[in-house]
């Protein structure tokens, strides 16, 4: 059954969300998104087919660079397991697909094409994919997370959200005792205080 589906899961709610996000990042965005598509029109009516770059080596150079460092912490968000490895994952996987896309565009002469169609087929594409299933994962992980955080009784659920928030700490084997003894009905089987006395 989705998880969406099962009964107690319930989104975070909205009121939760920073503030600074719904007053300004959520309109402003808003309004990014929809001007780019005529800005995007008038540079495909403007842009000349053909342009010289006086920085080409050092717009690839600084381009790659930045591909080497969200792969890396892609990697080294998934060995430290760490909450931000979705956002490092997701944007690996675009500038992968963004390397793929501008090396085949850009390549002339038909030997240097089909060079660049065969790495983005071989290399860039597949990673780029592999990168979008590790934030896929996370994203599920981070959801199944929160459907166990609905389930426990409010004192553990506000344990274990202070622990989610601050990096590098656990929470105890005491606050997760409510947590992990789940009946099959969907309700906690005991209260923290409960297992700590028959302990």
């Amino acid at each position: 059954m989705p998880l969406q589906q099962r009964k107690g899961f319930r989104p975070l709610a909205y009121e939760e969300r920073p503030s600074w996000a719904e007053r300004w990042a959520l309109p402003l965005l808003a309004l990014v998104a929809v001007l780019l598509l005529p800005w995007t029109i008038w540079l495909t009516v403007t842009l000349p087919s053909r342009h010289v770059s006086e920085h080409w080596d050092a717009a690839w150079v600084g381009f790659d660079l930045g591909e080497v460092f969200a792969i890396a912490g892609t990697v080294f968000g998934m060995w430290r397991k760490a909450a931000w490895l979705q956002a490092a994952a997701a944007s690996a996987g675009t500038l992968l697909l963004a390397d793929a896309w501008f090396d085949v565009l850009l390549s002339h002469g038909g030997e240097r094409v089909w060079i660049a169609v065969g790495q983005a087929v071989a290399a860039e594409i597949p990673l780029a994919l592999l990168c979008f299933a590790v934030a896929y994962d996370v994203a599920r992980f981070w959801a199944r997370w929160q459907y166990v955080i609905e389930l426990a009784p409010p004192r553990v659920r506000r344990a274990l959200l202070q622990h989610l928030a601050a990096p590098g700490e656990g929470a105890t084997e005491r606050d997760l005792v409510g947590v992990l003894e789940v009946a099959a009905d969907g309700e906690p089987a005991c209260e923290p205080g409960d297992a700590d006395a028959s302990a």
